[in-house]
């Protein structure tokens, strides 16, 4: 596939066309999610999500970062009106996604994990057949052509590739122009090139108004897209703020194999721990310039081999693992 980003954006609706909307509305003028102590237990008593609270302004890709079993499918739901709260309260769009349904859905699109179009319908015939349900879509051509799925238009859906089904999926989501756009692991199966087609698809609708909510685990994909994040594990907010915000918190690392010893505390810096790590001893710092100076001046002093030496420096990725292995201890 050669997906590439669309010369032109998308077209909008005219504003206020789109359902439940009033004429004149800006989507930029009122909180698209709001969602507070949100609890959601199964009928086995298990509780996937256990009290999270959060906020996405209009123009925001707000970004639910976590391993899998962390909650963020079961959130989705509830913010995309398929499932009730067990308790706490969510606001889309300012109405209850549930009980207002009608109010909310025509001005939001949803990418679940898994899609529902009929097989046996062609792309151009699944997609028509969805815009004839809205009151205003934009274009099925321009929506597929943003998705590159042109060439496939004639194709029947059962046929699509696991990547040109989530294409087309985001496809049917866009055709509304919505005012949020909800979006469970996205970019499951798709290639390297289309991940990043749509991340800047993401972008461009986010630059025009559209407020979205992005679960994944993918890590690069949380710092290329969010504007924010929460970090979730075994239900519950471990973390949340900007990428920045969530990896200020953490350290970076200096490690090597634990054959070479450990150094005592006159060649660490202030602040900075040292621990076993399996076979590695591993140094935490909030300076990785100066402590792995530091580490190099000792092992030379004491004409030691650093086998297996590396330093990392701070990262949502070392940030996250440090949130679920805390998490873990505590529970």
């Amino acid at each position: 596939m050669t997906t590439q980003t669309p010369a032109e954006p998308l077209p909008r609706t005219a504003p206020g066309t789109a359902a439940g909307t009033a004429p004149g509305t800006d989507r930029r003028t009122a909180a698209a999610v709001e969602v507070r102590d949100l609890r959601r237990a199964y009928a086995s008593g298990a509780e996937a999500v256990r009290g999270i609270s959060f906020t996405v302004g209009p123009g925001e890709v707000f970004g639910l970062l976590g391993t899998n079993g962390a909650g963020k499918t079961s959130t989705t739901e509830v913010v995309a009106g398929l499932a009730a709260p067990t308790s706490g309260t969510v606001r889309v769009l300012g109405h209850d996604p549930v009980r207002e349904r009608r109010r909310v859905r025509p001005r939001t699109g949803v990418v679940l994990q898994s899609g529902g179009l009929p097989g046996d319908l062609t792309v151009a015939e699944a997609a028509a057949a969805w815009a004839a349900t809205l009151s205003a879509a934009r274009p099925v051509a321009d929506v597929l052509a943003a998705l590159d799925l042109t060439r496939e238009a004639s194709t029947p859906v059962k046929s699509l590739s696991g990547g040109e089904r989530r294409r087309l999926d985001l496809a049917v989501a866009l055709l509304g122009d919505p005012e949020l756009l909800l979006l469970d692991e996205p970019t499951t199966g798709l290639d390297a090139e289309s991940r990043r087609a749509v991340w800047d698809l993401v972008h461009e609708l986010a630059a025009a108004g559209t407020a979205v909510l992005l679960t994944t685990h993918h890590l690069e994909e949380a710092e290329r897209l969010a504007d924010r994040l929460a970090v979730l594990h075994r239900g519950l907010v471990v973390a949340e703020g900007t990428v920045a915000d969530v990896v200020a918190t953490h350290r970076a690392e200096v490690r090597w194999h634990r054959d070479a010893g450990r150094p005592g505390a006159d060649v660490l810096g202030p602040g900075d721990t040292v621990a076993l790590d399996g076979r590695h001893v591993v140094v935490r710092t909030a300076s990785l310039q100066r402590t792995l100076a530091r580490v190099l001046a000792w092992a030379q002093e004491q004409d030691l081999e650093l086998a297996e030496l590396r330093a990392t420096p701070a990262s949502l990725e070392t940030a996250f693992l440090a949130l679920a292995r805390t998490a873990d201890e505590t529970r």
